[in-house]
Parts: structure tokens; sequence; C-alpha cells
């Protein structure tokens, strides 16, 4: 049968990482491709005592339909979270999503309408492009020069395009790692509160910190509810749980509640009692600080190899945290294009040219250093070098 699709259905395209991944899981491939922690460090005999103490207290209500807004304690239990981040919040400002995917798509369902504009970082992240691409939005990037961002050409592009949302990952950004400074959180702030343009500050690295402490979040500048967060569980507990949230103002929690139920009434009960179980009878800071000081050690082993591979041959962000190092070759090198050799060889990453908006980048690519071990590390950054 020959379905008539709606027009959006032109604009999705799939996620080069998630094909990519299909071929990455092979278990000869050395992959720095997937945004992935690494699992043999998930708390795995504690998320099963949460579950199992749960299903334990025999209330019926664990398995029953829950409240779209999400578990109200495992929602205070967050805004305490938010409050150590300098997010001043409470329940009631809180939506809990299947992972913050979701909350970026119940965002653009909201905001956008087909031709309006969506200012973000240039590359940026993959799933962001993905959602707002699938409502039909135009593109414009954020101006930067060496000293950062470029606040006046940021201000005249604003201006003059009228962007319905700002979405940006401050904090060891994915892809490339970069972090913003203080002083650029508030002048994207001020700009956008200036031209009552909402921020969507997407943060799900920053307890991710191997130097020092994240920067504050741009929310905790933010006095009128110009900034909406969204938060996971994917980096610091597992990904595979799902499970996200969406900080923002009352109003806005309402509209996106109604999304939401159009969408999947609401995210499981069952894993929100288990999290909220591990996040008050364990310990997630002391897990937290596991993760921590095995993904520096990698990140600094990568950052070590990439230096004896490479040396004056190519460029690299040296991140001081999350999962991801930028590497930039000289401009006649198309990673796309060498791909298909690396994976021939079996080490697979992910072409920069992905990650942009106008997909014009050819010679950067993405690794990620949480997911392999400090061995094959060394191998695929060497095979890589080899290959190159």
């Amino acid at each position: 049968m020959q379905y008539t699709f709606a027009e959006r259905v032109t604009h999705m395209d799939s996620s080069a990482i998630r094909e990519l991944l299909k071929v990455a899981e092979q278990p000869q491939i050395i992959s720095f491709a997937g945004g992935l922690p690494a699992a043999e460090l998930f708390p795995l005999e504690e998320i099963k005592e949460s579950y199992y103490q749960v299903l334990s207290a025999k209330d019926p209500s664990v398995l029953q339909y829950g409240a779209t807004e999400g578990y109200l304690p495992l929602r205070q239990e967050i805004a305490a979270q938010m409050g150590m981040k300098g997010i001043v919040t409470e329940a009631e400002n809180i939506l809990l999503t299947n992972g913050s995917q979701q909350g970026l798509d119940l965002l653009a369902k909201l905001f956008i309408n087909p031709g309006d504009v969506v200012l973000l970082q240039n590359p940026s992240y993959l799933g962001a492009i993905q959602s707002f691409q699938s409502y039909q939005a135009n593109f414009m990037t954020i101006p930067t020069n060496k000293a950062g961002i470029d606040e006046n050409a940021l201000e005249v592009l604003i201006k003059h395009n009228q962007p319905k949302i700002i979405y940006l990952t401050p904090t060891y950004q994915n892809p490339t790692g970069i972090t913003f400074t203080t002083e650029e959180r508030k002048a994207v702030l001020r700009i956008a509160r200036n031209y009552r343009v909402p921020i969507i500050e997407d943060d799900p690295y920053s307890e991710l910190c191997y130097d020092g402490q994240a920067a504050s979040p741009i929310r905790s500048f933010s006095t009128d509810d110009e900034v909406i967060y969204l938060g996971t569980f994917s980096k610091t507990l597992a990904p595979g749980l799902r499970l996200g949230w969406i900080v923002g103002g009352k109003n806005l929690i309402a509209k996106l509640v109604i999304a939401k139920q159009g969408s999947d009434l609401h995210t499981g009960t069952l894993l929100q009692r288990a999290t909220h179980y591990y996040l008050t009878h364990f310990s997630p800071t002391e897990h937290i600080e596991k993760i921590r000081h095995a993904y520096q050690c990698r990140r600094d082993l990568m950052l070590s190899e990439l230096k004896k591979a490479f040396s004056n041959k190519a460029l690299w962000t040296e991140p001081t945290g999350g999962m991801f190092i930028w590497l930039t070759l000289p401009e006649e090198y198309d990673t796309l294009k060498i791909l298909p050799k690396a994976l021939a060889t079996n080490v697979a990453y992910v072409p920069g040219a992905n990650f942009y908006v106008n997909k014009k980048s050819h010679n950067s690519m993405r690794l990620n250093f949480s997911n392999p071990s400090p061995a094959q590390i060394q191998q695929g950054i060497k095979l890589l070098a080899k290959i190159l």
C-alpha cells in the first residue's frame, strides 16, 4: 500500500549515530562512536535492590497508572538536587520525561511552527537537530570569535531573525566538549531576555566534571523562567532507564503535561519509584565520584594517545568534563569517506558533518572516551592514526 504521509515526514532523518552503533556494537569493533557511559560501572546491585524493595512493599500502585507530571517524591528529590546547582525550584516546576530526548520533542511540539527559527551552537547535539528538524524548523547558528561568543553579532542575529527558541548545551557540550564561561552564560541570558527569546538549556553532563567544579547552569542566573532546563539520569545512573526531567515555569509545565498526555500519558511508575528509592537509600554521590575518576583517567589517556599519534598533524579539544573529544584534521581529509576504512580496520567514530546544521564540515570527528576501556583507547587511537 502507498501511504500519504504528512509533510513533516520529509524532514525526519534517521540518527547517523544510532545507525552507526548497529555496526559499532559488533564485538571486534573498538567504538569511539556512541555517547555511551561505561556499562561495567552501572550500579547494578543497587538498582536491583531498589526494584526489589519497591515491589516487596506489596503496594500495587507501583504498577498502576500515575500522574503525568511524575511521582511527587521523586520530583521533590530532583528539586532538592537542583537547589545544590543554584536552581531554586519546586516539584510543581518539574515534569518527568522518558529521557531528556522526550523533553526536547515536547518542547519542539510546543514552540515550533514550520519555518520558525531555532538558534543553536554549530556543531550541536544531533538529537536536538533531529527533533527540531522534524517540526520543520529553520536553523541559525550562534556567532563566535576567538574570545568566545560574539555578543554584538549575536544580538544583531536575534534582532533580524527573531528566533523562536535558543538551544544550548553550555556545559561539556556534545559533540565538542567545550564549556561556556560564566560571562558567556550571563551574556546569552541577558540578550535572550532583552528580546524575549526562551533558552532551552540541555544539561546532561555537568555532573561529569574532572577539573574543578562545573560552571553554574544558565537557569541559576535566571529570574523570570526565561531558561527551560533539561536534566537526565542517563549519564549518572543508567541510560537504559530512560528517565529525565524538565524544569520550567508552572504555566509551561502545564502545557507540557498536556503535550505529554498525547504522547505516552506518563513515564513508567515502577521506574520512578525505584529511582526514588535508589536516590534516597543509596549514595548517588559516591557513585558519581566513582565514574568521574574512571572517565577522567580515560580522558587523560585519550588526550595522551592523541598527542603521541597525531602530534602537530591535527587539532583537538581538551574538555574539562563530559564524554567527548572533538578532533579536527587538515582540510584534505573527509571523515565521512574515511569511515568505511576505519570500520574495516575495526575502529569507529562519528563524522563531524552529522553535528552541523549545514552538513558542510568534512574534516572533523567526535570521539567518545567514557565507554571504551583504557586498552581499547590505546589500541583504537593507534589504529585511527594508521588509517589516517
